[in-house]
């Protein structure tokens, strides 16, 4: 029986192949991977319109710089490089390096006939060639750098090739195994070049390969395993989530909330070492003095002094210290404490995340406001129960007890930019608190943020005319963007209240793939005119937040409650992207386009009257909040079908007869 004969790649026409789907396998899905890292989903979204900086605005910058270069990752960048450059020259080598030929044997083609030649013609053919290649009388010749050998060896091959064809052991032979010898053995080429795998190399190579597959994608694919196990669906670490889990409480408020988002693990990183003792004294003296527009300059309540002033020195008190020195934007005349003061917010409002979807799960009305709420200040950088004026850029607590006064409560950026200008003017612009340039900047920015304006909310199901028990039901609400300040806005037109039904043959419409628009109104029957269109969302502009060290995509939560039992009834369905325009193409002039925001779940089992109390919160400003009753009306299934029968007539007489 024949062996088997293992060949190592002498020519080097092989490996490059191996090597090339090897590296391939490795780099392509890495690159996407750093592809995907490197795309900053903030570059392509609209921005507010603003040159307003503040003394730490290059401190922001340069966190927001490290946090996209944190997320980009050195080494995978040098990775994918080093596995392109390796796939480029495996390509040079596969197009430069020519293969060894390989010719299937066939006895006519030795001897220079076709497959349909005679015996006689077979013969004839040997006899010449045998004459022509006879060891005995072929002389080489030298112009074609023959020799001997190659004389003989050709003398064997049209041997062979006679009695491939005439002979009928050898003609079996070669029909069975493709060779006029019989079976021979099968080679094996090694995609390793020899000079690898001899003279020693060979342990080498083991070694390499060794560490490859037995130790390299051993822990790689256990860190990326740990990796997923070690963070929450937040995005926090595992250990975060479970302290946080155990400082919620059904009677927290935005103060607590903020305490409570400091025992996260994350600080342990930033605060290593005798960091976390480092300039705490000088931080809790700041935060801890009289302020101006409350009894404490960091905006803590007397019980959030308590709970700070009785934790023990570490990472913790220094991130809550430094947390409440970011919410009253307290001054530390120190770089490396300031720096930290920024880095802090964004590491609680991801906290908060995992904070908000504790609150979600027991189901709560308070702490899930409160969560929310307290995301806005962090975004903000601004302390609880104080002034959303402090929002705009250029004010103070001083530019706001001049509008506000002694009053207890709170004027809103809508209720400010709703007075005449020359009013506000009168209140801010004066030495010592706004120039007339400060103002217009303030101005300019309050008149491009956000205010989603709730129009109308009501419930449906979609081509039905009434709610019946456990169907799916559909709150609309319909709303513009009308940013405070605005002038000339339009009055509503009552066909944009309406929500039309796609009809029942646009499966795309019905799957959210198209958007039915009302775009007139027939004169004759007074019925909207409805088009379908493809569904192109647009973000809001990103939001204004000059002292938050990371780029933030507002988002509106929409969800309903119980105020009698302070129970979360439907969970919040989050929109972050609009079907409509918010902003022209200049980005500062608003659309007033009508939005449509819609959420599904499914009626309640029983039929009757339900009040609910629904939210539309924003979570990147504060109080610009929607909070309205809504009734959901749920009729017996019994009304449904009496209406089915009614909608049923019987045919007119001699209807049919006409149509003969």
């Amino acid at each position: 029986m024949a062996g088997t004969d293992y060949a190592y790649d002498e020519e080097g026409y092989l490996w490059p192949f191996f090597v090339f789907t090897l590296t391939s396998i490795v780099t392509i899905p890495l690159t996407y991977i750093l592809v995907k890292r490197s795309r900053d989903p903030a570059a392509s979204f609209p921005r507010i319109k603003s040159d307003f900086k503040h003394a730490h605005s290059d401190t922001i910058d340069e966190l927001r710089k490290k946090e996209r270069r944190k997320e980009r990752k050195v080494w995978l960048t040098v990775f994918v490089i080093a596995g392109w450059l390796i796939m480029g020259y495996m390509l040079f080598l596969i197009k430069t390096t020519d293969a060894p030929s390989t010719r299937i044997w066939n006895p006519y083609d030795i001897l220079g006939l076709s497959e349909s030649a005679t015996e006689k013609e077979i013969k004839s053919r040997y006899r010449k060639l045998s004459l022509k290649y006879h060891p005995d009388k072929a002389k080489p010749d030298p112009k074609k750098n023959e020799t001997m050998e190659d004389l003989n060896r050709r003398y064997v091959e049209i041997s062979k090739a006679y009695q491939a064809l005439t002979d009928e052991e050898v003609r079996n032979n070669y029909i069975q195994y493709g060779n006029p010898d019989g079976k021979q053995g099968f080679s094996i080429n090694i995609a390793l070049p020899k000079a690898m795998v001899s003279d020693g190399n060979g342990k080498y190579v083991v070694l390499t390969y060794s560490a490859l597959f037995g130790v390299l994608l051993p822990y790689l694919v256990g860190s990326w395993w740990y990796g997923t196990r070690k963070r929450s669906r937040e995005g926090v670490l595992m250990e975060s989530a479970n302290r946080l889990f155990r400082e919620y409480k059904e009677t927290i408020d935005e103060g607590g909330i903020i305490t409570a988002l400091s025992v996260g693990q994350e600080y342990e990183e930033l605060f290593k070492g005798d960091k976390a003792e480092s300039g705490l004294a000088k931080i809790e003296s700041r935060v801890l003095a009289e302020g101006e527009l409350s009894p404490l300059a960091g905006g803590l309540s007397v019980k959030d002094r308590e709970k700070l002033e009785d934790l023990e020195n570490g990472p913790q008190r220094k991130a809550l210290a430094l947390l409440w020195a970011y919410l009253g934007r307290i001054e530390l005349d120190d770089p490396e404490l300031e720096k930290a003061k920024f880095a802090v917010a964004p590491i609680a409002h991801s906290l908060n995340k995992s904070f908000n979807a504790i609150s979600l799960a027991y189901g709560n009305t308070s702490p899930l406001l409160a969560s929310y709420y307290a995301g806005q200040m962090l975004i903000q950088a601004i302390p609880p129960k104080s002034s959303p004026l402090l929002q705009l850029p250029f004010f103070t607590p001083a530019v706001v007890k001049a509008i506000e006064g002694d009053s207890r409560i709170h004027t809103t950026v809508q209720d400010f930019m709703d007075r005449p200008d020359a009013k506000r003017r009168a209140l801010v612009v004066r030495p010592g608190l706004l120039t007339q340039d400060q103002y217009a900047e303030a101005v300019r920015v309050a008149k491009q943020l956000p205010y989603f304006r709730v129009a109308k909310a009501f419930f449906k199901v979609t081509g039905e005319r009434f709610i019946i028990p456990s169907s799916l039901v559909t709150l609309v609400v319909k709303g513009r963007f009308v940013p405070p300040g605005s002038e000339n806005v339009p009055e509503i037109d009552p066909l944009d209240l309406e929500d039309i039904d796609p009809a029942e043959d646009d499966l795309d419409a019905i799957l959210g793939r198209k958007t039915a628009k009302v775009v007139g109104k027939d004169e004759k029957t007074g019925k909207p005119i409805i088009e379908s269109a493809e569904t192109e969302l647009v973000p809001a502009p990103l939001a204004h937040a000059p002292y938050f060290a990371r780029d933030h995509s507002p988002r509106w939560h929409v969800f309903l409650t119980d105020s009698k039992q302070g129970r979360v009834a439907v969970p919040p369905f989050t929109f972050a992207q609009f079907d409509r325009p918010i902003f022209r193409e200049d980005g500062i002039t608003p659309t007033f386009a009508m939005q449509t925001l819609k959420a599904q779940f499914q009626a309640p089992p029983q039929a009757g009257h339900y009040t609910f109390v629904m939210h539309v919160v924003c979570d990147s400003y504060v109080g610009f909040d929607t909070k309205m009753e809504v009734t959901l009306v749920v009729e017996e299934p019994s009304k449904l079908e009496e209406v089915q029968e009614d909608e049923i007539s019987e045919p007119e007489e001699g209807k049919f007869l006409s149509q003969i």
